[in-house]
């Protein structure tokens, strides 16, 4: 029962990006998102490199839609670690 009320909200979620409902809101938008690298060191400590900011595209909706994560998880979540 869950599983299915799930599937139904993704797939309305979908459809209401693909079909621009309601009409006037934007499929799309972008995020400055901060990027930084975290390479660990023999010596147990860990070093920060930091790279410039950059605008992410992301998708007005409530799940990952057309390959690109959703605008308010983004918002959320302005930083991106990478292990090195």
């Amino acid at each position: 029962m869950a599983i299915s009320l799930l599937l139904l909200a993704y797939i309305v979620d979908h459809l209401s990006v693909v079909y621009r409902i309601p009409n006037g809101r934007p499929q799309f938008g972008s995020v400055q998102v901060r990027k930084f690298l975290t390479i660990k060191l023999k010596n147990r400590k860990t070093e920060f490199v930091f790279q410039p900011s950059e605008a992410q595209p992301c998708v007005n909706s409530l799940f990952p839609q057309l390959g690109l994560g959703p605008c308010w998880y983004k918002k959320r979540h302005p930083t991106q670690e990478t292990d090195y």
